[in-house]
């Protein structure tokens, strides 16, 4: 029902009370003179013959609502248009609902037994339902305005946040933005799990966004913590939300005083900062890791690995997308797929092509080397979003496989394709590379992300920083 309002809102008129006269400018005078004659006196004789009252009335401080039969004027099919009409200070607003007879909306007041008819009238109550639903929230909340109802109207549908998780998800879907697709959907998901609490698994559940308020966001944010979730994962569910949100914001379905999230230390709720695990390996156990005997069909995933971890830390889907036209001067160039289309700042990065990243492209990249060619043979031309994105993943799980035995034997545990890009921040910064080559290298737009990958000490900088402490009992007295 709520669709069909929003179809016909172009339609919607604003008329002072008791304005009759509503008819086309380019009909001829003569014929406007007829037909008004005309529209009175068959209007006469319906209001004589029918019980034309509204079907819902009801009223809020100074706002009314009403279904009417709208009798001004009959369509060509002889059908009268039903109107949810609100009237305040004075004007007054239309919202098509459905077409029907004067006898017919007569018969609609009285207990009748068509099964057309009683479907006639739910479908007139729904609609006047949702009018009337959203103008009390509206005088409940940011005050009544008729430009106000008109906008919630017309994107009344993402007055819940499911509804508006699902259009987000659907407009990514379109654009092939499959990685955000997945987050969307997984923070979704996580939501609608802490609104089915305490109730059965088949429950039908909403959330409108006046629902989400701090404490709710609170109480969501407990839930996560009491299933185990990390910080980092309570952080992109949160993000999620608050980006849902913002897009309410901007459309005008809620208010500002409504957002729920903190802006300049207002006192609201503050989505916490995961620091992740220290997952960084040193320069020396970098060394092991390369230098680890393993069975030859491994080579090539841990060289990936290897490779990862010289080219600035890159993202093995971006690997996967280099081509040989993207060696230029002696370095790779590239944009970063996760921030491409979110950051204004459309500047390469770069990273020297070193012997032993050379060595990794001649033994497993691509033989044909023109420059439209992937260095690596894993993406084919052609492939849809959804497609690259499987390839991709598969090609992550088996680096993942060979790291993660490799990491156990070592005794450093589960190596993954992030332990390469924490690595490369990590040793860069022990060699004293500036965190703002660093920031750069790694593709951060500011420096506070990159200070994530450094804040954690390496076992060595926690060893190191104790020598120089005081032993007790002069035990590090000089002789």
């Amino acid at each position: 029902m709520q669709k069909m309002i929003e179809a016909n809102l172009h339609k919607s008129e604003l008329h002072e009370p008791n304005d009759e006269n509503h008819f086309s400018e380019s009909e001829a005078v003569i014929e406007f003179i007829d037909d008004k004659t005309e529209s009175r006196r068959l209007k006469k004789d319906i209001k004589d013959s029918f019980d034309l009252s509204p079907i819902e009335s009801a009223s809020k401080e100074n706002v009314f609502v009403a279904a009417i039969l709208d009798t001004r004027r009959a369509k060509s099919n002889g059908l009268y248009p039903v109107k949810i009409r609100i009237t305040y200070l004075g004007k007054q607003i239309y919202y098509p609902c459905i077409d029907i007879t004067a006898e017919d909306y007569s018969r609609i007041h009285k207990a009748v037994r068509s099964p057309e008819l009683q479907k006639t009238k739910k479908s007139i109550e729904a609609s006047f339902n949702t009018v009337f639903e959203i103008v009390k929230e509206l005088i409940d909340n940011e005050g009544f305005t008729l430009e106000g109802l008109n906008l919630r109207l017309k994107r009344g549908s993402k007055n819940s946040l499911f509804a508006a998780f699902d259009t987000q998800i659907a407009e990514l879907k379109e654009k092939g933005k499959v990685g955000s697709v997945v987050w969307y959907t997984c923070a979704k998901n996580s939501v609608e799990k802490f609104a089915k609490k305490d109730l059965t698994e088949d429950a039908v559940v909403d959330l409108k966004f006046s629902d989400i308020t701090p404490s709710w966001l609170t109480k969501y944010q407990a839930q996560l913590e009491e299933e185990g979730k990390a910080y980092t994962t309570i952080s992109i569910n949160m993000r999620a939300v608050r980006a849902i949100m913002n897009g309410a914001l901007r459309e005008g379905i809620i208010a500002r005083a409504q957002y729920p999230f903190q802006i300049n230390k207002n006192g609201k709720y503050r989505i916490p900062e995961g620091k992740g695990r220290k997952i960084a390996l040193s320069e020396a156990q970098i060394i092991e890791v390369f230098n680890h005997a393993i069975h030859p069909d491994d080579e090539k995933w841990r060289d990936l690995w290897i490779f990862s971890f010289y080219c600035n830390g890159a993202n093995i889907s971006n690997i996967l997308q280099f081509k040989y036209k993207d060696i230029i001067n002696g370095c790779i160039e590239w944009h970063r797929k996760k921030t491409l289309t979110t950051d204004s700042d459309k500047s390469k990065i770069r990273a020297f092509l070193n012997e032993e990243m050379q060595d990794i492209i001649n033994r497993w990249g691509n033989k044909d080397k023109q420059p439209s060619n992937y260095i690596f043979p894993y993406l084919t031309k052609g492939l849809t979003p959804f497609q690259t994105r499987a390839i991709t993943q598969e090609v992550i799980h088996q680096i993942n496989k060979r790291m993660k035995k490799i990491g156990k034997a070592l005794g450093y545990g589960d190596i993954t394709t992030y332990w390469a890009r924490h690595s490369y921040a990590s040793i860069s910064r022990s060699k004293g590379v500036q965190t703002f080559s660093i920031s750069k290298s790694l593709g951060h737009k500011n420096l506070s992300t990159t200070q994530i990958y450094l804040d954690s000490l390496s076992t060595e900088e926690i060893i190191q920083n104790a020598s120089v402490l005081p032993k007790r009992n002069g035990h590090d007295k000089a002789e």
